[in-house]
């Protein structure tokens, strides 16, 4: 089946004006008000985002916030427009518009043709443990990053250069391989839990070649210069201490700036810490700490 992107990306350009707004604005601390909104993005892979940021016309500071990977399409197909929102308003909340798309085959875009999507492919895969590659689908991804930079700031919606990227697992992952070309935009990345190849089979702590995830990092840090904070969880059944402290070393052996910080365990699974209300007031410190050091 062939899709016509341009008759596609007119259409969601005016989905966009219809359903930017429909979530009411919302009074935050400190009496400052926010608005959440649910975005068409079009652009050259079009795709839905939950867009949360203070009322009134900016620019803002942009805040990207990258979700995981699920290899199942069923599982995608089911995806959460809205992933991230407790924490994403946090920063919202600090004057940053926020945006948390959610990747071509999930969501709504992966009910009808679960493999290739409505709109565009699903193209996080890594291929088969015996000859990974991880080094692209983290850089496929970072590069749905850059669309929405150029996007917003063609749409003068906000200030060019001060970008921060977040991502959580395989969206960690892309946001480490996003540092590697080093985005005059981007001044700061975080990631949660990144990695890929993490709990194959469903199993805790069997990772698909780590050693090559390893490898794949130290490339990355090669180029990287982009200011970055690593957060992983020792109860991270995906990527356990043992291994994200090899990635970092491997990391910053080779040239990357990253601050690597293990958090104590949470809850039952850590992989998933930066989804919880309750994990703000343990991550947030370090975060604002960082991205003082980064003005």
């Amino acid at each position: 089946m062939r899709f016509d992107v341009s008759a596609i990306r007119r259409h969601l350009a005016i989905v966009l004006f219809l359903v930017a707004g429909i979530v009411a604005p919302a009074r935050a601390e400190n009496d400052i008000r926010i608005q959440e909104e649910i975005w068409a993005l079009p652009l050259p892979l079009p795709m839905f985002a939950y867009l949360v940021r203070p009322v009134g016309d900016g620019p803002f500071p942009l805040v990207i916030m990258n979700h995981g990977v699920s290899l199942n399409p069923t599982d995608r197909s089911f995806f959460p427009l809205v992933e991230f929102r407790d924490a994403a308003k946090w920063f919202a909340r600090r004057g940053y518009l926020v945006v948390a798309p959610v990747g071509s085959g999930y969501g709504a875009a992966a009910i009808d043709i679960p493999e290739r999507a409505i709109y565009g492919p699903f193209f996080s895969k890594v291929g088969k443990c015996t000859n990974p590659n991880f080094h692209d689908a983290g850089l496929a991804v970072a590069q749905v990053d850059l669309w929405i930079i150029d996007y917003l700031t063609a749409e003068k919606r906000i200030i060019p250069k001060d970008v921060i990227v977040i991502g959580q697992s395989a969206g960690g992952w892309a946001s480490i391989a996003l540092s590697s070309v080093n985005p005059p935009q981007v001044k700061a990345i975080i990631t949660f839990a990144a990695g890929r190849g993490g709990r194959v089979g469903g199993k805790p702590n069997n990772n698909c070649a780590p050693d090559r995830l390893v490898e794949a990092t130290a490339d990355f840090g090669r180029t990287s210069r982009v200011p970055m904070l690593w957060i992983y969880i020792e109860n991270d059944t995906f990527f356990g201490p043992d291994l994200s402290k090899r990635m970092h070393q491997a990391f910053t052996a080779a040239g990357g700036r990253a601050e690597y910080h293990l958090m104590p365990p949470f809850g039952n699974e850590g992989h998933f810490f930066i989804g919880s209300p309750d994990a703000i007031p343990l991550w947030s410190p370090l975060v604002t700490q960082f991205l003082d050091a980064q003005k």
